[in-house]
């Protein structure tokens, strides 16, 4: 295995003794250390079921016989970013996210990955990411964001919002 790198030998003492800082257990250290990288924060509207996701992922992982190991992925809500300075930072996020996926995975060995991405920018940066560091991965989206309702009952959704500003 890949994570043997950074939990096998005598000379892995120090790297283990900071997975045990952490609180894994020797037992998990044997087994599989899967990447579980995850977008979820509480700016993304889009994101805000992925930390449930990632939970269920992570029991997933521990079925089979892995050690599932969470880290996040940045996420820029375009909607928030949009008409102002904050759009310039939207588009460069897919090499942030691709280039620190990939920095994660390759410093900590992971053997897999399970990528827990929503969004325009982040699917797109999570893949590059895989692509370069070549390892089994499964992504699992988070799906679509449902549609709110108005006060009267109907429903509505962001670009009716776009929709009604470019009408005022």
């Amino acid at each position: 295995m890949r994570s043997d790198n950074v939990t096998r030998g005598v000379e892995r003492a120090p790297n283990r003794s900071l997975f045990y800082a952490l609180g894994y257990t020797r037992e998990e250290l044997e087994r599989p250390l899967i990447g579980v990288v995850c977008s979820y924060n509480e700016i993304v509207p889009g994101h805000m079921n992925l930390d449930k996701i990632a939970e269920a992922v992570k029991a997933g992982v521990r079925a089979a016989g892995g050690t599932p190991v969470e880290f996040p992925a940045i996420a820029v809500c375009d909607g928030i970013a949009m008409g102002h300075i904050g759009m310039k930072y939207s588009l460069v996020t897919r090499d942030l996210i691709a280039d620190s996926t990939e920095a994660m995975a390759m410093a900590h060995q992971f053997d897999g990955l399970v990528m827990i991405p929503n969004c325009d920018k982040n699917v797109p940066g999570l893949l590059m990411a895989a692509a370069r560091v070549n390892i089994p991965t499964i992504f699992v989206s988070g799906g679509p964001m449902m549609a709110g309702t108005m006060n009267d009952g109907r429903r509505t959704c962001l670009s009716h919002m776009f929709e009604a500003v470019g009408s005022y």
